[in-house]
């Protein structure tokens, strides 16, 4: 069974060869792939087809003032009103802050659920 990816990016192109997105899969390159750009995206996304298996997180959406940041704490209070287990995770920004600020978030929800 192929496992899916969700990929929140506005700019880098996971199908793009010279971009080589999926070096930042935790689950692989042998995936279903769905791209999106923005929060509202993200949300419906989850809201539609449920977990995915994985998420590649960017933090900066563009001009849209919700972030990344904001998809990943969307994220940890789904899966605590559904009692779901977080989904395997990578962080492709380029924003070293808005990164630890996702990591820092993720890593602080599976000590909680532990």
């Amino acid at each position: 069974m192929v496992k899916t990816l969700l990929w929140l990016d506005d700019f880098r192109n996971p199908y793009s060869k010279t971009m080589n997105g999926l070096k930042y899969s935790p689950i692989g390159y042998d995936v279903e792939l769905f791209w999106i750009e923005n929060y509202q995206e993200f949300v419906d996304f989850i809201m539609i087809y449920g977990l995915p298996d994985a998420i590649c997180f960017d933090h900066d959406l563009g001009s849209e003032s919700l972030t990344g940041y904001d998809c990943a704490k969307w994220l940890v209070n789904y899966c605590l009103d559904n009692n779901k287990p977080l989904p395997k995770y990578g962080i492709q920004s380029d924003n070293t802050v808005g990164k630890a600020n996702i990591d820092g978030l993720f890593k602080s929800f599976i000590r909680f659920v532990k």
